[in-house]
């Protein structure tokens, strides 16, 4: 093995003994549970502004992950609550103009208190993909939390035209509408 070769190894496992060690040393879990499920949806709590890499299973840089790797981990990032690590993956990716990941640049502003600019992504992100159901419900979700009733019936209504009232998007916003607790994930 040349000294190339080696190089890369020592730094992931330092990048992940670093990043476990600080998750430890501050009070953070070192894993954050997902969504119950399989063991591949559980989110790593990284060193702030790095990212956990699910292919080589450490922490490592948003520059080293492609855009999906980086969208994926802000879904999944902000979906566990943990919003500004979702900010850094997701406004890591390079390409900006993927509705999903213009979503969840909204979903946690929106979640981190930024209501209007949350709001502003979810337009940006509609103007792109108007049929995502994920954004009309998170944009009538918005809606609610700003007190536009008005607005968020639309949004209702939109996604009822879109998906039926069958669908968990149309069920989660009408659940917000009638004053329910949020369910996890919206």
């Amino acid at each position: 093995m040349t000294r190339q070769s080696i190089m890369p190894r020592l730094l992931t496992a330092g990048a992940f003994s670093l990043a476990f060690s600080i998750a430890s040393s501050a009070g953070l879990p070192a894993f954050a549970a997902g969504d119950g499920g399989d063991s591949s949806s559980d989110t790593v709590q990284c060193r702030e502004g790095m990212i956990y890499n699910k292919e080589t299973k450490v922490c490592e840089w948003p520059s080293l992950l492609d855009d999906e790797a980086l969208t994926e981990q802000g879904r999944d990032l902000a979906l566990a609550g943990y919003y500004e690590n979702a900010l850094d993956a997701l406004m890591a990716v390079r390409n900006k103009q993927d509705s999903t990941v213009l979503t969840y640049i909204g979903y946690a502003n929106r979640k981190m208190g930024n209501l209007d600019e949350g709001i502003d992504w979810y337009h940006q992100a509609l103007a792109i993909d108007p049929n995502n159901l994920h954004t009309r419900e998170y944009l009538g979700e918005g809606y609610v939390a700003a007190g536009r009733m008005d607005l968020a019936k639309v949004e209702l209504a939109t996604i009822e035209a879109l998906c039926g009232k069958d669908c968990k998007q149309y069920d989660a916003l009408a659940a917000a509408i009638a004053g329910e607790p949020e369910h996890w994930g919206s």
